[in-house]
């Protein structure tokens, strides 16, 4: 199971640690966060104890208004089920009681000044985007004209290559040769890199070059949400499909249907411009508009006149 820390935590957003400094290494694993609000009240069938805990202003309020034998007895109540952390956020104070509960069962209580809503959102996508299954695909993964795309096919295809075509007209490299999809829900597969070939381009008879220092920084892009999966496969010329429709075709990836796109490569062949070609129709497609449609109304209408 796909896991962080809570020191992760610290560490990304600058969190203050005021209890269990020793229990950091503890392991998150759900990708969302909780506010404790009805348990404090002794409520707990539904208590999602795997979960980080945040504490925003209603809930600290609501513990600071309860007397001192009623507030240990709540918060006892929910700190003995050992959430990951707590959360406190909003820079309140005042915590000493919630500290000293903390201390002694090792779990980590933390502190942002960061109001609830913000750092609720900004934690949650966090957590989906650490946490989500994931699968490594060979190919390529870049950002053209805004769409993100997966470029596939067989080894010395000239995946790379197209790649670098792309970058010179503008377009944005995710990551070369080793692809990380994960899936953020169940319409949202994410491509990226894996740290090691972060920003680099492989191309054969060349070798390796930092696509940022080649072609400047907005030539890469960390991640992109995957419309298109293309496929280049050698050409065959009994299998080219000439045909004024083309019928949709899906692949599919951690079960989320990707549309996709077969091009055949031929020497000449101008393959970032049928990339291009391919991303353009997406846009129009999905706004509800067919060439081929428009193309056969005219036909109609012709015949018609006639």
């Amino acid at each position: 199971m796909k896991y962080i820390t809570v020191e992760n935590l610290v560490k990304t957003f600058l969190l203050e640690v005021l209890a269990g400094e020793k229990s950091l290494d503890r392991k998150i694993t759900k990708r969302r966060t909780h506010r404790p609000g009805l348990e404090f009240t002794g409520y707990f069938e539904y208590f999602p104890q795997e979960r980080i805990q945040i504490l925003g202003k209603k809930e600290i309020t609501y513990l600071h208004q309860l007397s001192h034998e009623e507030r240990s007895t709540r918060i006892g109540n929910v700190v003995k089920y050992h959430p990951p952390c707590f959360i406190v956020t909003s820079g309140q104070k005042g915590l000493q009681y919630l500290t000293q509960f903390c201390q002694q069962e090792g779990i980590p209580l933390l502190r942002t000044n960061e109001m609830s809503s913000e750092f609720i959102d900004k934690l949650n996508g966090y957590l989906r985007n650490k946490l989500a299954p994931e699968v490594t695909v060979h190919g390529v993964c870049m950002n053209v004209f805004g769409l993100g795309i997966l470029i596939r096919g067989a080894s010395g295809i000239g995946k790379s290559e197209t790649a670098h075509t792309l970058l010179g007209k503008g377009h944005r490299l995710i990551a070369d040769d080793i692809v990380v999809l994960k899936k953020i829900n169940s319409k949202t597969i994410l491509g990226t890199h894996n740290e090691v070939n972060k920003e680099f381009l492989a191309l054969r008879s060349i070798g390796l070059l930092n696509i940022v220092r080649t072609f400047g920084r907005k030539s890469f892009q960390e991640e992109t949400r995957i419309a298109l999966d293309i496929e280049l496969t050698k050409w065959e010329e009994k299998e080219l499909n000439n045909d004024l429709i083309i019928e949709e075709k899906y692949t599919e990836y951690l079960g989320v249907k990707i549309p996709h796109v077969q091009i055949q490569v031929q020497p000449g062949r101008d393959l970032a411009g049928l990339i291009e070609a391919a991303a353009n129709n997406w846009y129009l497609m999905n706004s509800g508009y067919s060439a081929a449609d428009e193309f056969f109304e005219r036909i109609e209408k012709k015949m018609q006149r006639k």
